[in-house]
């Protein structure tokens, strides 16, 4: 019996046990979002000690982070010379309120009959705690390198866990850091992601009147605010819907690797038929390897709150996902330029910094990488696609920063096709955390072994 058949064996027999902690972990409403309620934040950073001590770990703590909720940290030694592994994930989850849509209780996890199971972090990212504690169950105590442990609370909103670890650079160097936050294409199809974009905010607010007037007795001459800010927006996409503006970078990149799924994004995407897409070049190029900015959200009144007067003010938050190898801080101010030089008819423009996620790129040829690749190959029975994310994960950059040479291994349960991440109906599917605790596993074995 080969090794990987060996794990899987283990790791099948585990699953139970598995799923049951999973279960229990989505029934903590963890929301780290201001203005929710801290407790259940607390609960659950709590319940992760208590997993991680359950799989084997022994001085599992809870540690303050300066403005922000505890991160739940371990260091648990392994032979002398042997490489350093941290494997990452995140307590806290997305709120789940009633007007998205779900179908079931989002803070009760329930299998449905595709054997899903749904719950808001089910995937995003209990399934990464849960495969952690696979991965540790494994291993066992005589873990072949030496495994760091950090889990943060507070990924889903405004984290301060970067500045701590920056901080902090000896307690969280490692040789290879195994973010458990993200996934492949489909079920059973093994993906490792080697780019992020990034992701930048800020705020535009446009000015035109002291106060609101009444519609038709100045509309006409009278600027109102929301059609100001429509001609602004307008401005960030060409008629294709490609984001183009001076100093954006990656307008005309081409994504390298595997080719994204049309199927699977048509139905993870959820676009309506007849619908079509955004922008030019293939799906991958638009999704991994060239920019797009988002209008989040905007402070206008509600079609049932609207009456007939001209708005003297109005504020967008806009998200801009940038490429790969592109710097964070100047596609912010790109950005920010942009809108600030965007004036129809001499409106009053303000434009206000919200955050930088920065983008990022794996070197493929890192033996980390290799044997990445080589566990997941093995674990799945099946060539690996090497994708890419939209997805921003700040903490990225700062592992950068405490270990520039260590390997970023980005994987996990979260399947594009289905998931649901951060919507109604979230969901995961308890075969591929199963095959993922015999990637991460052999993944350890393999990296120790050089």
């Amino acid at each position: 019996m080969t090794d990987t058949s060996d794990l899987a064996a283990r790791a099948a027999a585990l699953m139970p046990e598995v799923i049951e902690r999973l279960e229990a972990l989505v029934r903590i409403p963890s929301v780290a979002f201001p203005g929710f309620d801290p407790a259940p934040v607390h609960e659950m950073g709590q319940a992760v000690v208590d997993l991680f001590t359950a799989a084997g770990a022994t001085d599992v703590a809870l540690l303050d982070v300066p403005d922000g909720y505890p991160c739940v940290y371990a260091d648990l030694p392994g032979p002398e010379g042997s490489p350093t592994v941290l494997l990452y994930a995140h307590y806290d989850v997305q709120p789940a309120p009633k007007e998205q849509g779900w179908t079931s209780e989002p803070f009760e996890p329930v299998t449905k009959d595709d054997g899903r199971i749904y719950g808001r972090g089910a995937a995003d990212d209990k399934s990464g705690l849960v495969m952690h504690y696979g991965t540790l169950k494994l291993l066992g105590p005589d873990r072949p390198c030496r495994i760091k442990l950090l889990v943060e609370g507070e990924e889903e909103t405004i984290s301060h866990l970067e500045a701590f670890v920056e901080a902090n650079p000896e307690r969280f160097a490692a040789d290879a850091y195994v973010i458990g936050d993200i996934g492949p294409q489909e079920v059973g199809k093994p993906g490792l992601t080697t780019a992020l974009r990034g992701d930048v905010a800020c705020t535009v607010t446009v000015r035109t009147l002291a106060n609101p007037v009444h519609s038709g007795l100045f509309g006409g001459a009278a600027p109102d605010a929301l059609t100001a800010m429509i001609r602004i927006l307008d401005t960030l996409h060409d008629e294709h819907g490609d984001t183009v503006f001076p100093g954006v970078d990656g307008v005309g990149a081409s994504w390298p690797g595997a080719e994204m799924d049309e199927q699977v994004y048509r139905d993870g995407s959820a676009i309506l038929p007849g619908v079509e897409f955004l922008g030019t070049g293939s799906l991958s190029d638009r999704l991994w390897a060239k920019p797009s900015v988002t209008v989040l959200g905007m402070d206008v009144p509600n079609t049932q709150e609207a009456s007939n007067v001209l708005l003297p003010q109005v504020t967008a938050k806009l998200s801009m996902r940038i490429v790969p190898g592109s710097d964070g801080e100047g596609q912010l101010e790109a950005l920010m330029t942009h809108l600030r030089s965007q004036r129809p008819w001499n409106v009053e423009v303000e434009v206000e910094r919200v955050k930088v996620g920065h983008a990022f790129a794996v070197d493929e040829s890192h033996p980390a990488i290799v044997a990445a690749e080589g566990a997941l190959e093995e674990a799945y029975g099946a060539p690996v696609e090497l994708i890419g994310s939209g997805a921003s994960i700040p903490l990225v950059a700062s592992l950068q920063k405490v270990s520039p040479g260590a390997a970023i291994i980005l994987w996990g349960a979260e399947d594009t096709a289905k998931a649901r991440i951060h919507a109604s109906d979230e969901s995961v599917d308890p075969k591929e955390i199963e095959r993922m605790i015999v990637a991460q596993t052999r993944f350890i074995q393999k990296l120790a072994a050089r």
